[in-house]
């Protein structure tokens, strides 16, 4: 009896240490993952559990440090023997809990410390549960329960730690589950122990809400302890899905692996953890997590989530523009518009408008208006009048019109046009400039007809020229046997527009042309015509022989008088001839006659004075005219410099002058000036203009036009990326223009390279550098001397480099490495590869790879010029016609080399792509064998594999050099043509 009255203080001694502990022991933060089904620290009140016994576990008050009631359960009927005191909790719902977990706060004394122990005291406790669909009330059966463990202290206090007031609190957390039923009971078994339950909670995890890459994803329960939950996410406002968004909720409440996302509509923007519209001043036109953009120049919104910013106004967006572009204006009228008046054409040139309106596709078009004298509205021009180039889409600042009628006044309109002229109408400006054409030689006679035909006479009537430009004085009929080849020819002259032709040779084929004559002089010959005069008869009347007799006597008379006409104006016109200073410009170098209209070149060298053909090609021009700006480079006879020509009534204009150093030999001044002498016989768009040269004062000049971005080759290299395809193009076709005028003239280049290629402000190309003479490059592999000069030798075709056999078809072989070079922006032919490995390689059949991004057209048009067989080889014409083919279709310029899959060769191709076997053969042929090693660590065996490599491949594996990450991305995709060409055949590699 006196057990029990002992047992009671200490248990009082034991809450009161407890409740020290209260700070650390009761205020624990959980997590935010974990939701509480029962927190009895949470309730201020009695918790109203089940103590069975009765005298067996006892609910105690308490306060906290703040003064806060607190429920707490102790036991310790430790002086009493078969102990078996139940505490049963209320009836817990477990919501939606699949596992719960059961934290339990106590404390616990050693058996030892306790004295005098009478009956059996125990160090542990029972936990159970038990689950029911419904709340049993008051009802309790032990057998019911289900143990969950037995709970152990690991720290116990002793009667010292009481004296110390040092008591060790326990924390122990147990797990339940998966439950089934709505709810369940917790229960405490005490058999014999010295305990204090201070805090029971129960709780679940789950995986809270997140928002995660612009996706909800809401409280998630775990299913169970061995799966994870995939939960699909739900975009916030004003997103889209980008891939569906998913997350994984683990058995700890923790999300995982987060896929796919959301993006922000057009006119929102990602802020925070959700989609905002775009504010006033701002827009977002495309779907993403990109910022909104504020509004460009000239444009504005004055509202939120603008998906584009309206322009200013009279400013515009073509339908074209981004919405990221500035909104532009129309430009303003050409400036200093000048006419250069030649007879019935005229050249219209002027100035960049001061305002292009913040476009750079600025282009001009020139209406021409006839204006009769008393009209007040002038008329369009007729329909045959001739724009060259064209007369709308001009990206040039100079046209040439002709086919114009003689004595007439003309309007011209030029109007600058950009992509919004067509939306502001109004806003159109041109400049206009009014002409009145010269007296002009009339033109061509265009229809002949055969009246009537003997054996000895033709008679023929023509129609009037189609611009006879003013009154026609007389025809000139010039007539000659077909076989005899114009060695000798007849002329008459006609008043009206007929003739008859006599004293012929029956059955003889003759040409005939004729060419009116006006007080402007002779226009130019109609082309030939062939006639025939009729067969002889066998058998004639005597009547038909008096007249044949007559018409034959008629005839005999007038060659006689023709003959005669005709040594009184050979000897006048030879005499005139004699006398004229300009005499070699009718006769070739050799002595041959040159003949009229047909422009052949005439090698300065074959004069036995070759100064003397400066002075017969170029004109010389007054020093006091030049004035030179500045030197912009140096050449093997000089400076070169830049400088402006003002002629006497001319406009001034930007020029480059070459000038020859002081102390030079008469060889040099000749060698300087034959330069001069061959680019004064060319006149051609695509070839470098010759302005004249100064001869008669120091320093020696010679004067050409300026192109202001130099060479092509260091342009492109400075606009590496910067143009189209089909502005690379237009390029190519202006050289491949300007070889066929000299292909034409007899003139083979020797030396055509994109460093001899120049280029004005308008990217026109034109050829220059008409000499061979001179040192190349400064790099002394640049050229590969033999007998007769030097050669350069990676421009050069095989058959001049060993035989020195120039022609246009070595031309042809150089233009296809200025293609090469166009397409690869300036990049040397062959890279590193010495000239001798060049020629080597050549011979073997190795050609240069299609650079990155070049159309499969361009390069096989390229393989054509590099064939061997210089026969084979494409004409300029052809490459010309080829040319403007593909300009006016663009669409045969998408197909790229590297996009070769189903791509067919084109009909007739005999140039074979080298076969390699590998990787280490393919490697060595483009002088790359450094990287050997790393295709092979890379795992790349076969030359297949390596057909597939892209140029984040090529980095990978560790070519770090761009020049050499060039080199081996365009050979792989030659690769690719040779093995589709070899699998086509059926080879393998």
């Amino acid at each position: 009896m006196d057990c029990k009255p002992r047992a009671k203080p200490i248990l009082l001694f034991i809450l009161l240490f407890i409740l020290s502990f209260i700070r650390s022991a009761l205020l624990t933060i959980h997590p935010s993952n974990e939701v509480n089904l029962l927190d009895s620290k949470a309730s201020q009140g009695e918790l109203g559990w089940i103590s069975y016994p009765s005298h067996g576990w006892e609910e105690i008050s308490g306060v906290d440090e703040h003064y806060t009631p607190i429920r707490t359960f102790q036991v310790c009927n430790v002086m009493e023997y078969s102990q078996n005191n139940w505490l049963r909790t209320n009836w817990i719902p477990r919501q939606s809990a699949k596992k719960i977990y059961v934290e339990l706060k106590f404390t616990l004394r050693d058996c030892n410390s306790i004295p005098l122990v009478l009956g059996t005291c125990k160090e542990t406790f029972n936990l159970l549960y038990l689950e029911t669909d419904e709340d049993q009330g008051s009802r309790f059966r032990e057998h019911q329960f289900s143990k969950i463990d037995t709970i152990a202290a690991d720290e116990s206090f002793t009667q010292m730690d009481l004296g110390d007031r040092i008591l060790k609190l326990n924390t122990e957390v147990r797990e339940v589950g998966p439950l089934t039923k709505k709810g369940f009971y917790l229960a405490f078994q005490d058999v014999g122990a010295c305990v204090a339950l201070v805090s029971v909670r129960v709780y679940f995890k789950l995986c809270p809400f997140i928002v995660r890459n612009l996706a909800s994803f809401p409280d998630t329960v775990p299913m169970d302890s061995h799966s994870l939950v995939e939960v699909k996410g739900s975009c916030v406002n004003h997103s889209k899905e980008q891939e569906p968004p998913r997350m994984y909720c683990s058995t700890e409440g923790e999300w995982l692996v987060p896929i796919g996302k959301c993006l922000c509509n057009v006119g929102y923007e990602e802020r925070g953890s959700s989609c905002q519209a775009c504010r006033a001043g701002f827009y977002k036109s495309l779907l993403g997590n990109v910022q909104c953009s504020k509004c460009p120049p000239h444009s504005f919104t004055h509202h939120e989530g603008a998906l584009h910013c309206g322009c200013e106004k009279n400013y515009f967006r073509a339908d074209g523009d981004p919405p990221s572009m500035a909104c532009t204006r129309p430009p303003s009228a050409p400036r200093n518009v000048i006419s250069v008046i030649n007879e019935t054409s005229v050249i219209l040139d002027w100035s960049w408008p001061e305002d292009t309106g913040g476009r750079k596709d600025v282009t001009f078009t020139v209406l021409c208006k006839r204006c009769r004298p008393g009209q007040r509205v002038c008329e369009a021009c007729r329909s045959n009048v001739r724009f060259l180039p064209r007369a709308a889409g001009l990206q040039n600042t100079t046209v040439t019109v002709g086919d114009l009628l003689a004595h007439t006044n003309y309007t011209f309109e030029i109007e600058a046009q950009n992509g919004v002229s067509q939306l502001a109408p109004t806003m159109r400006q041109y400049a206009a400039v009014t002409i009145t054409t010269n007296q002009a030689a009339p033109s061509p006679v265009t229809v002949i007809r055969k009246d009537r035909t003997s054996r000895n006479s033709i008679s023929l009537s023509w129609l009037e020229p189609e611009r006879p430009n003013g009154i026609i004085l007389d025809y000139e009929v010039k007539y000659y046997q077909k076989q005899e080849q114009e060695t000798s020819y007849t002329i008459l002259r006609s008043k009206g527009c007929n003739v008859t032709l006599s004293g012929l040779k029956a059955d003889t084929s003759y040409l005939l042309q004729i060419r009116a004559r006006t007080a402007a002089g002779y226009g130019a010959s109609s082309r030939s015509f062939e006639f025939e005069t009729s067969p002889d008869s066998f058998s004639i009347s005597s009547e038909s022989s008096q007249v044949v007799l007559i018409a034959i006597s008629s005839a005999a008379a007038i060659i006689l008088l023709t003959v005669l006409l005709y040594i009184v104006i050979g000897r006048f016109c030879g005499y005139r001839r004699s006398k004229h200073p300009d005499e070699k410009r009718l006769h070739f170098g050799n002595g041959h006659l040159r003949l009229p209209g047909i422009r052949t070149y005439v090698d300065p060298h074959t004069y036995e004075d070759p100064s003397q053909a400066v002075h017969e090609f170029a004109k010389e021009l007054d020093a006091s005219c030049i004035a030179i700006d500045k030197v912009v480079g140096a050449g093997e006879f000089g400076e070169v410099c830049s400088g402006r020509l003002r002629l006497p009534s001319k406009k001034e204009n930007c020029v480059a002058i070459k000038t020859l150093k002081a102390g030079y030999t008469d060889k040099q001044r000749r060698d300087f000036l034959s330069e001069a002498s061959i680019m004064g016989q060319f006149d051609h768009p695509n070839i470098i203009r010759l302005e004249g040269v100064v001869t008669r004062s120091k320093p020696v000049m010679i004067v050409t036009e300026y192109m202001e971005n130099g060479s092509l080759d260091s342009f492109l290299r400075t606009h590496d990326g910067q143009f189209t395809v089909i502005q690379l193009v237009g390029m190519l076709r202006g050289i491949a223009s300007g070889m066929k005028y000299l292909s034409d003239m007899g003139y083979v280049h020797r030396d055509l390279a994109a460093r001899n290629i120049l280029v004005n402000s308008n990217l026109v190309c034109k050829v220059s550098d008409f000499g061979l003479s001179r040192v190349l490059e400064d790099d002394p592999e640049a050229a590969y001397t033999t007998t007769g000069g030097k050669i350069p030798i990676r421009w050069t075709a095989p058959e001049a480099i060993s035989y020195r056999k120039f022609s246009s078809a070595s031309d042809a072989w150089s233009y296809g490495i200025v293609m090469w070079e166009v397409m690869s922006y300036g990049e040397r032919p062959y890279w590193e590869m010495s000239n001798q490995d060049v020629i080597l390689s050549i011979e073997e059949g190795y050609r240069l790879p299609a650079p990155m991004g070049c159309p499969v057209v361009l390069h096989q048009l390229m393989l054509h010029c590099w064939q061997k067989e210089r026969s084979q080889r494409p004409k300029f014409t052809d490459v010309v016609s080829f040319l403007d083919k593909l300009i006016r279709n663009p669409s045969s310029l998408l197909a790229l080399v590297e996009d070769i899959q189903g791509l067919a060769e084109s009909p007739g191709e005999v140039v074979d792509y080298p076969m390699f076997i590998s990787i280490g053969d393919w490697l060595d042929s483009i002088k790359m064998s450094q990287y050997k090693s790393s295709f092979v660590a890379a795992g790349f065996s076969t030359l297949d594999s390596v057909a597939q490599m892209s140029i984040e491949d090529v980095r990978r594996i560790g070519v770090v050099l761009i020049g050499h990450q060039r080199r081996i991305v365009s050979s792989i995709q030659t690769l690719r043509l040779q093995l589709l060409h070899q699998q086509e055949k059926g080879f393998h590699v």
